[in-house]
């Protein structure tokens, strides 16, 4: 998570409010599948899971696109606001699919709590994403470490982007059950 807060701070299309809001949506998306998954018992299969790893893959790959487009936008060209929600969107789908993983842990531990406990580890949620963002906002902005961040930042963010994807599909097992499918035609 944390990568991907520093990443989206750093690329100029990315305003503070569409990460936290995106972070915070996709942190909530997490913590409520797993209660409600909890509550009513629900097996979810890892594997499944994994192919949330297909998210930050899609918005890198395509991120990757533009730049061989060589779009040359300046920020006012790009009229940021007309984008939050999609720019939301993209932040609370990464959280998701880099958070996903989590559902096979989130899962069990909250079969086992009481209300009370659960409410609980939802303020932790909540405070923890706070801190993620304050700690990355700041980082993107410090006097030195800053600079080159926002400078590269973005170049590197398709790739970290994607190498999550790739992270989140090969431990949830996905690539398993993906590639002899793929390989046989029936997808």
């Amino acid at each position: 998570m944390f990568s991907s807060c520093w990443g989206f701070f750093s690329d100029s299309a990315f305003r503070p409010r569409h990460v936290v809001f995106g972070q915070y949506i996709g942190i909530a998306v997490l913590y409520v599948v797993s209660v409600v998954a909890a509550l009513i018992a629900l097996v979810i299969s890892p594997v499944y899971v994994g192919m949330l790893g297909i998210a930050p893959i899609a918005i890198g790959a395509r991120k990757l696109w533009n730049f061989r487009l060589e779009r040359t936008e300046t920020e006012s060209e790009r009229n940021l606001s007309g984008q939050t929600p999609r720019r939301v969107v993209a932040v609370a789908a990464v959280t998701l699919a880099n958070g996903g993983d989590n559902l096979g842990t989130y899962i069990p531990v909250f079969a086992t709590r009481t209300l009370s406990e659960i409410t609980f580890i939802g303020a932790v949620f909540l405070i923890m994403t706070a801190i993620w963002l304050v700690v990355a906002h700041w980082l993107v902005n410090h006097r030195t470490l800053g600079f080159p961040i926002r400078r590269y930042g973005h170049r590197i963010v398709p790739f970290v982007l994607i190498g999550l994807g790739i992270l989140v599909l090969q431990a949830a097992g996905t690539f398993k059950v993906l590639i002899p499918r793929i390989a046989s035609g029936f997808l």
